[in-house]
């Protein structure tokens, strides 16, 4: 389980997302619908105001309940954080959330100019921490050894298959599995560079003896 000690960024972020949801479910309607609205990464948002859409629309849950929310962090957030760091974690949720987000709204544009949905989805709301959790779950199975390493990629890209496969909106369709991909990658460029970085430490411990 996560600890204030070990896992400052992950409880930190769920702090954060308790306070906004909490307010979602018992804050003012109207406002609560504006201020969503404001913080949404939808096509037009990002468009006007990219950088307050793409970090605005992450202190956000996608619906009334936050709980799932913590145990999604619990299970890939924080093990990831304790892995490599919280620098390094926050890279792995910005990389997923972000670039997930362009390649869905990207795709909506797309089916929009096609004439394959109405103009008014490039105003859908988009919020939400998925891509970033799900960027976390590749990134950590990229990075575990041995075994493990098959087992939770098999897993993870069943549940996205099904999320695929159960999903009807477009964004969640395409922003799910891009943000496992793109975790997967990171992850993968993350081991590949501590590999490379083993022999350098080894040496170092060999040509500095450790005190006692």
């Amino acid at each position: 389980m996560p600890t204030p000690r070990r896992n400052p960024l992950a409880l930190g972020y769920l702090a954060v997302l308790l306070a906004t949801t909490l307010f979602a479910r018992f804050g003012d309607a109207e406002l609560v619908d504006r201020l969503q609205a404001f913080s949404s990464s939808d096509g037009h948002n990002l468009l006007d105001h990219p950088v307050r859409a793409l970090v605005l629309s992450g202190l956000w849950v996608a619906g009334p309940v936050w709980m799932p929310y913590f145990w999604a962090f619990a299970l890939t957030v924080a093990p990831l954080e304790r892995r490599i760091g919280a620098a390094r974690t926050v890279g792995v949720l910005a990389a997923g959330h972000v670039l997930a987000t362009l390649l869905s709204q990207a795709a909506v544009g797309l089916a929009v100019s096609a004439g394959r949905l109405a103009p008014d989805a490039l105003d859908s709301v988009d919020i939400g921490v998925s891509y970033g959790v799900l960027a976390s779950l590749g990134a950590l199975a990229a990075l575990l050894p041995g075994r493990g390493r098959p087992v939770l990629l098999v897993g993870a890209v069943t549940m996205t298959g099904y999320q695929f496969l159960s999903e009807s909106e477009l964004v969640s369709r395409v922003g799910h599995p891009s943000a496992l991909l793109i975790g997967v990658a990171v992850g993968h460029w993350l081991r590949g560079g501590s590999e490379r970085g083993l022999p350098v430490r080894r040496l170092v411990r060999r040509l500095v003896p450790s005190r006692a």
